[in-house]
């Protein structure tokens, strides 16, 4: 375990990234429960990176969403539904991991959908340069359809009755307080006890970030020996 600043995570971050060696851009996942400090730590590190001059591709799991007619088929808070039906994991494979990946073109789209509209998107198809870095957040990102996708994943684990705490204040503005408390201990919590029990994704994670206090960060490497 290290303890340290905010500052002290995230240039260790940034380090852990420039030291992969790859003939096509790095794909990082930033994984973690909802209300975890994914998005945060995820802007940060991109802010870094591209300060150090690398091209930052920032792309985010809300982008790969079903449009909502479609993504409730077991009911608004179901955790198996969270699991299995909110996310078009074959899309974010097909126009983002793979076209990035070691066999791809680097040709690709960093959304299928749009949040704001609840409508299918596709944004102009662009071409990474082979030293680009994929900075990508979101949830369930080391299942096992995805784990395979990254060059660097990060887990951002946090306490999760914590989350509760935080939803209420980030959603506050946007739902009332039983909607926010009901969606997640209903649908959010025991989808990343789902989750957890089943793909162990901090056992798989190259660093996991315990984000209970974020200024105040502690992480860990779990596997300081695995090569890629």
């Amino acid at each position: 375990m290290v303890h340290g600043t905010r500052d002290e995570l995230i240039r260790r971050l940034a380090e852990a990234v420039e030291a992969i060696a790859v003939a096509h851009p790095t794909r990082v996942a930033v994984d973690g429960p909802p209300a975890a400090g994914k998005t945060t730590l995820a802007d940060e590190l991109a802010v870094v990176l591209r300060e150090q001059g690398r091209d930052v591709i920032r792309a985010t799991i809300d982008d790969f969403l079903f449009p909502r007619a479609q993504r409730y088929p077991r009911g608004e808070y179901s955790a198996e539904g969270c699991y299995h039906d909110a996310h078009d994991n074959d899309a974010l494979k097909r126009v983002l991991l793979d076209p990035l990946g070691p066999v791809g073109d680097r040709r690709f789209q960093p959304a299928v959908y749009d949040r704001y509209a609840d409508a299918v998107a596709s944004p102009p198809v662009t071409t990474a340069p082979a030293d680009a870095v994929l900075v990508f957040d979101g949830v369930f990102l080391l299942r096992p359809e995805l784990v395979d996708q990254w060059e660097m994943s990060i887990f951002v684990s946090t306490a999760l009755e914590k989350t509760v705490d935080r939803a209420l204040i980030r959603e506050r503005r946007a739902s009332t307080r039983a909607d926010i408390e009901r969606r997640w201990r209903e649908r959010y919590i025991p989808s990343q006890q789902f989750y957890f029990a089943t793909a162990r994704p901090t056992q798989h994670a190259d660093i996991v970030v315990h984000n209970d206090e974020p200024q105040r960060p502690v992480w860990e490497t779990p596997h300081p020996d695995r090569s890629r």
